[in-house]
């Protein structure tokens, strides 16, 4: 009996041991983190991930964010520590976080970790790095809300490509993402959207994913479809040649404002609703091209 009962001590010793040893997680510059307890103080240096962040209902747990994060509204009374760039590391060690979300890109990650700061450093560039991320902040949050919303984000996108009508698909489309100009080229997350909605990048894979492009280019591929934000839209027909375009020519042009831009370039909870935006634009545009052709 006694042997008996020490064997059981000695499992819920065990067992007890276990479920306070914590958990670690390996973030997208390999980086080992380790956590004792979920982290309820959370500064996110990314849009993208604070809206995922939220997505997961965990809101409440952010006590800082970067200048860019906006949405969803109840973020924007939350303290801003400067850009995912250049974060006011200052700043970011006085909020006491638990942990810091902050983009690969950033450098400042180095400085944030030599002050003791525990750091995730995520970027959802892709389809594949977005449902990453999602499922490795729901086991930082230690929550069960991943896959459930991944599901979720998967079948709005789906919805939204049911919406364009045949005609519509097989559309060349060039997606500027800032005037300079930088196009969304093959391998990213808008690269992706397009081909669900049945659409085709004009940008060549060996361009990269967001080239800074040459604008006679655009001119000699001659796309469908044009996709830009409103500030770009109105430089378009200065460009030299841009005037010839049969997409500026046809009116065939899709202009977004800063609201819908930013659910454009951030890969995340939002996808589905991007996936609208750019559906609609190529099921509209393409009426008004049928309209030009019959007048």
């Amino acid at each position: 009996m006694k042997r008996a009962l020490r064997a059981f001590l000695a499992l819920f010793m065990l067992c007890a041991g276990s479920a306070w040893a914590g958990y670690a997680l390996t973030d997208d510059a390999g980086q080992v983190t380790r956590f004792d307890a979920p982290p309820a103080r959370i500064v996110s240096l990314l849009p993208s991930l604070t809206e995922t962040v939220c997505a997961l209902g965990a809101c409440e747990r952010l006590v800082g964010v970067d200048r860019y994060s906006n949405w969803p509204e109840s973020v924007r009374t939350l303290a801003q520590v400067g850009g995912g760039l250049d974060p006011n590391v200052e700043a970011v060690v006085a909020l006491r976080p638990d942990v810091v979300l902050i983009g690969t890109s950033s450098r400042a990650s180095v400085r944030l970790r030599a002050l003791g700061l525990k750091v995730l450093a995520l970027e959802p560039k892709t389809f594949a790095a977005m449902r990453h991320t999602t499922a490795l902040l729901g086991e930082m949050l230690q929550v069960d809300g991943a896959a459930g919303l991944l599901a979720r984000i998967h079948a709005g996108v789906q919805a939204a490509a049911d919406t364009v009508p045949p005609a519509a698909r097989g559309q060349r489309v060039y997606y500027e993402v800032t005037p300079a100009p930088h196009a969304a080229g093959r391998g990213t997350f808008i690269d992706e959207l397009m081909q669900a909605l049945g659409l085709v990048n004009i940008i060549d894979p060996a361009l990269g994913p967001y080239p800074r492009i040459n604008p006679e280019l655009v001119v000699r591929l001659d796309p469908d479809l044009i996709m830009v934000s409103q500030q770009g839209a109105a430089e378009l027909a200065r460009r030299p040649g841009w005037a010839h375009l049969r997409a500026l020519r046809e009116h065939r042009v899709c202009e977004f404002n800063a609201a819908e831009r930013d659910i454009l370039v951030r890969p995340g909870p939002r996808m589905p609703e991007a996936a609208r935006l750019m559906a609609d634009c190529a099921a509209h545009r393409m009426t008004s091209k049928k309209e030009a052709g019959g007048a």
